[in-house]
């Protein structure tokens, strides 16, 4: 397991194994569909065991939709 997926697994308590499965489901997946996308963000939802909101579920929507987004967006709105 590289250092990076160790310092992910230990800030997140999510599973590397889980993480890289997450990956290769999201690899050519359309997230120009907006089913996709809320179907992605229950799914990170649930393995990081985090609640989040209608409306930041619509943020996060709204931002892959309109590709105006980047990792520190989303950082942001969780």
């Amino acid at each position: 397991m590289s250092d990076m997926m160790k310092k992910v697994e230990q800030k997140t308590g999510v599973n590397s194994n889980d993480i890289m499965k997450l990956a290769k489901s999201v690899n050519g997946m359309d997230l120009s569909n907006e089913q996709n996308i809320r179907r992605l963000v229950k799914q990170v939802s649930r393995m990081a065991n985090k609640r989040v909101s209608k409306q930041t579920e619509d943020m996060i929507v709204k931002a892959l939709k309109g590709k105006k987004i980047n990792q520190s967006t989303i950082s942001k709105m969780l």
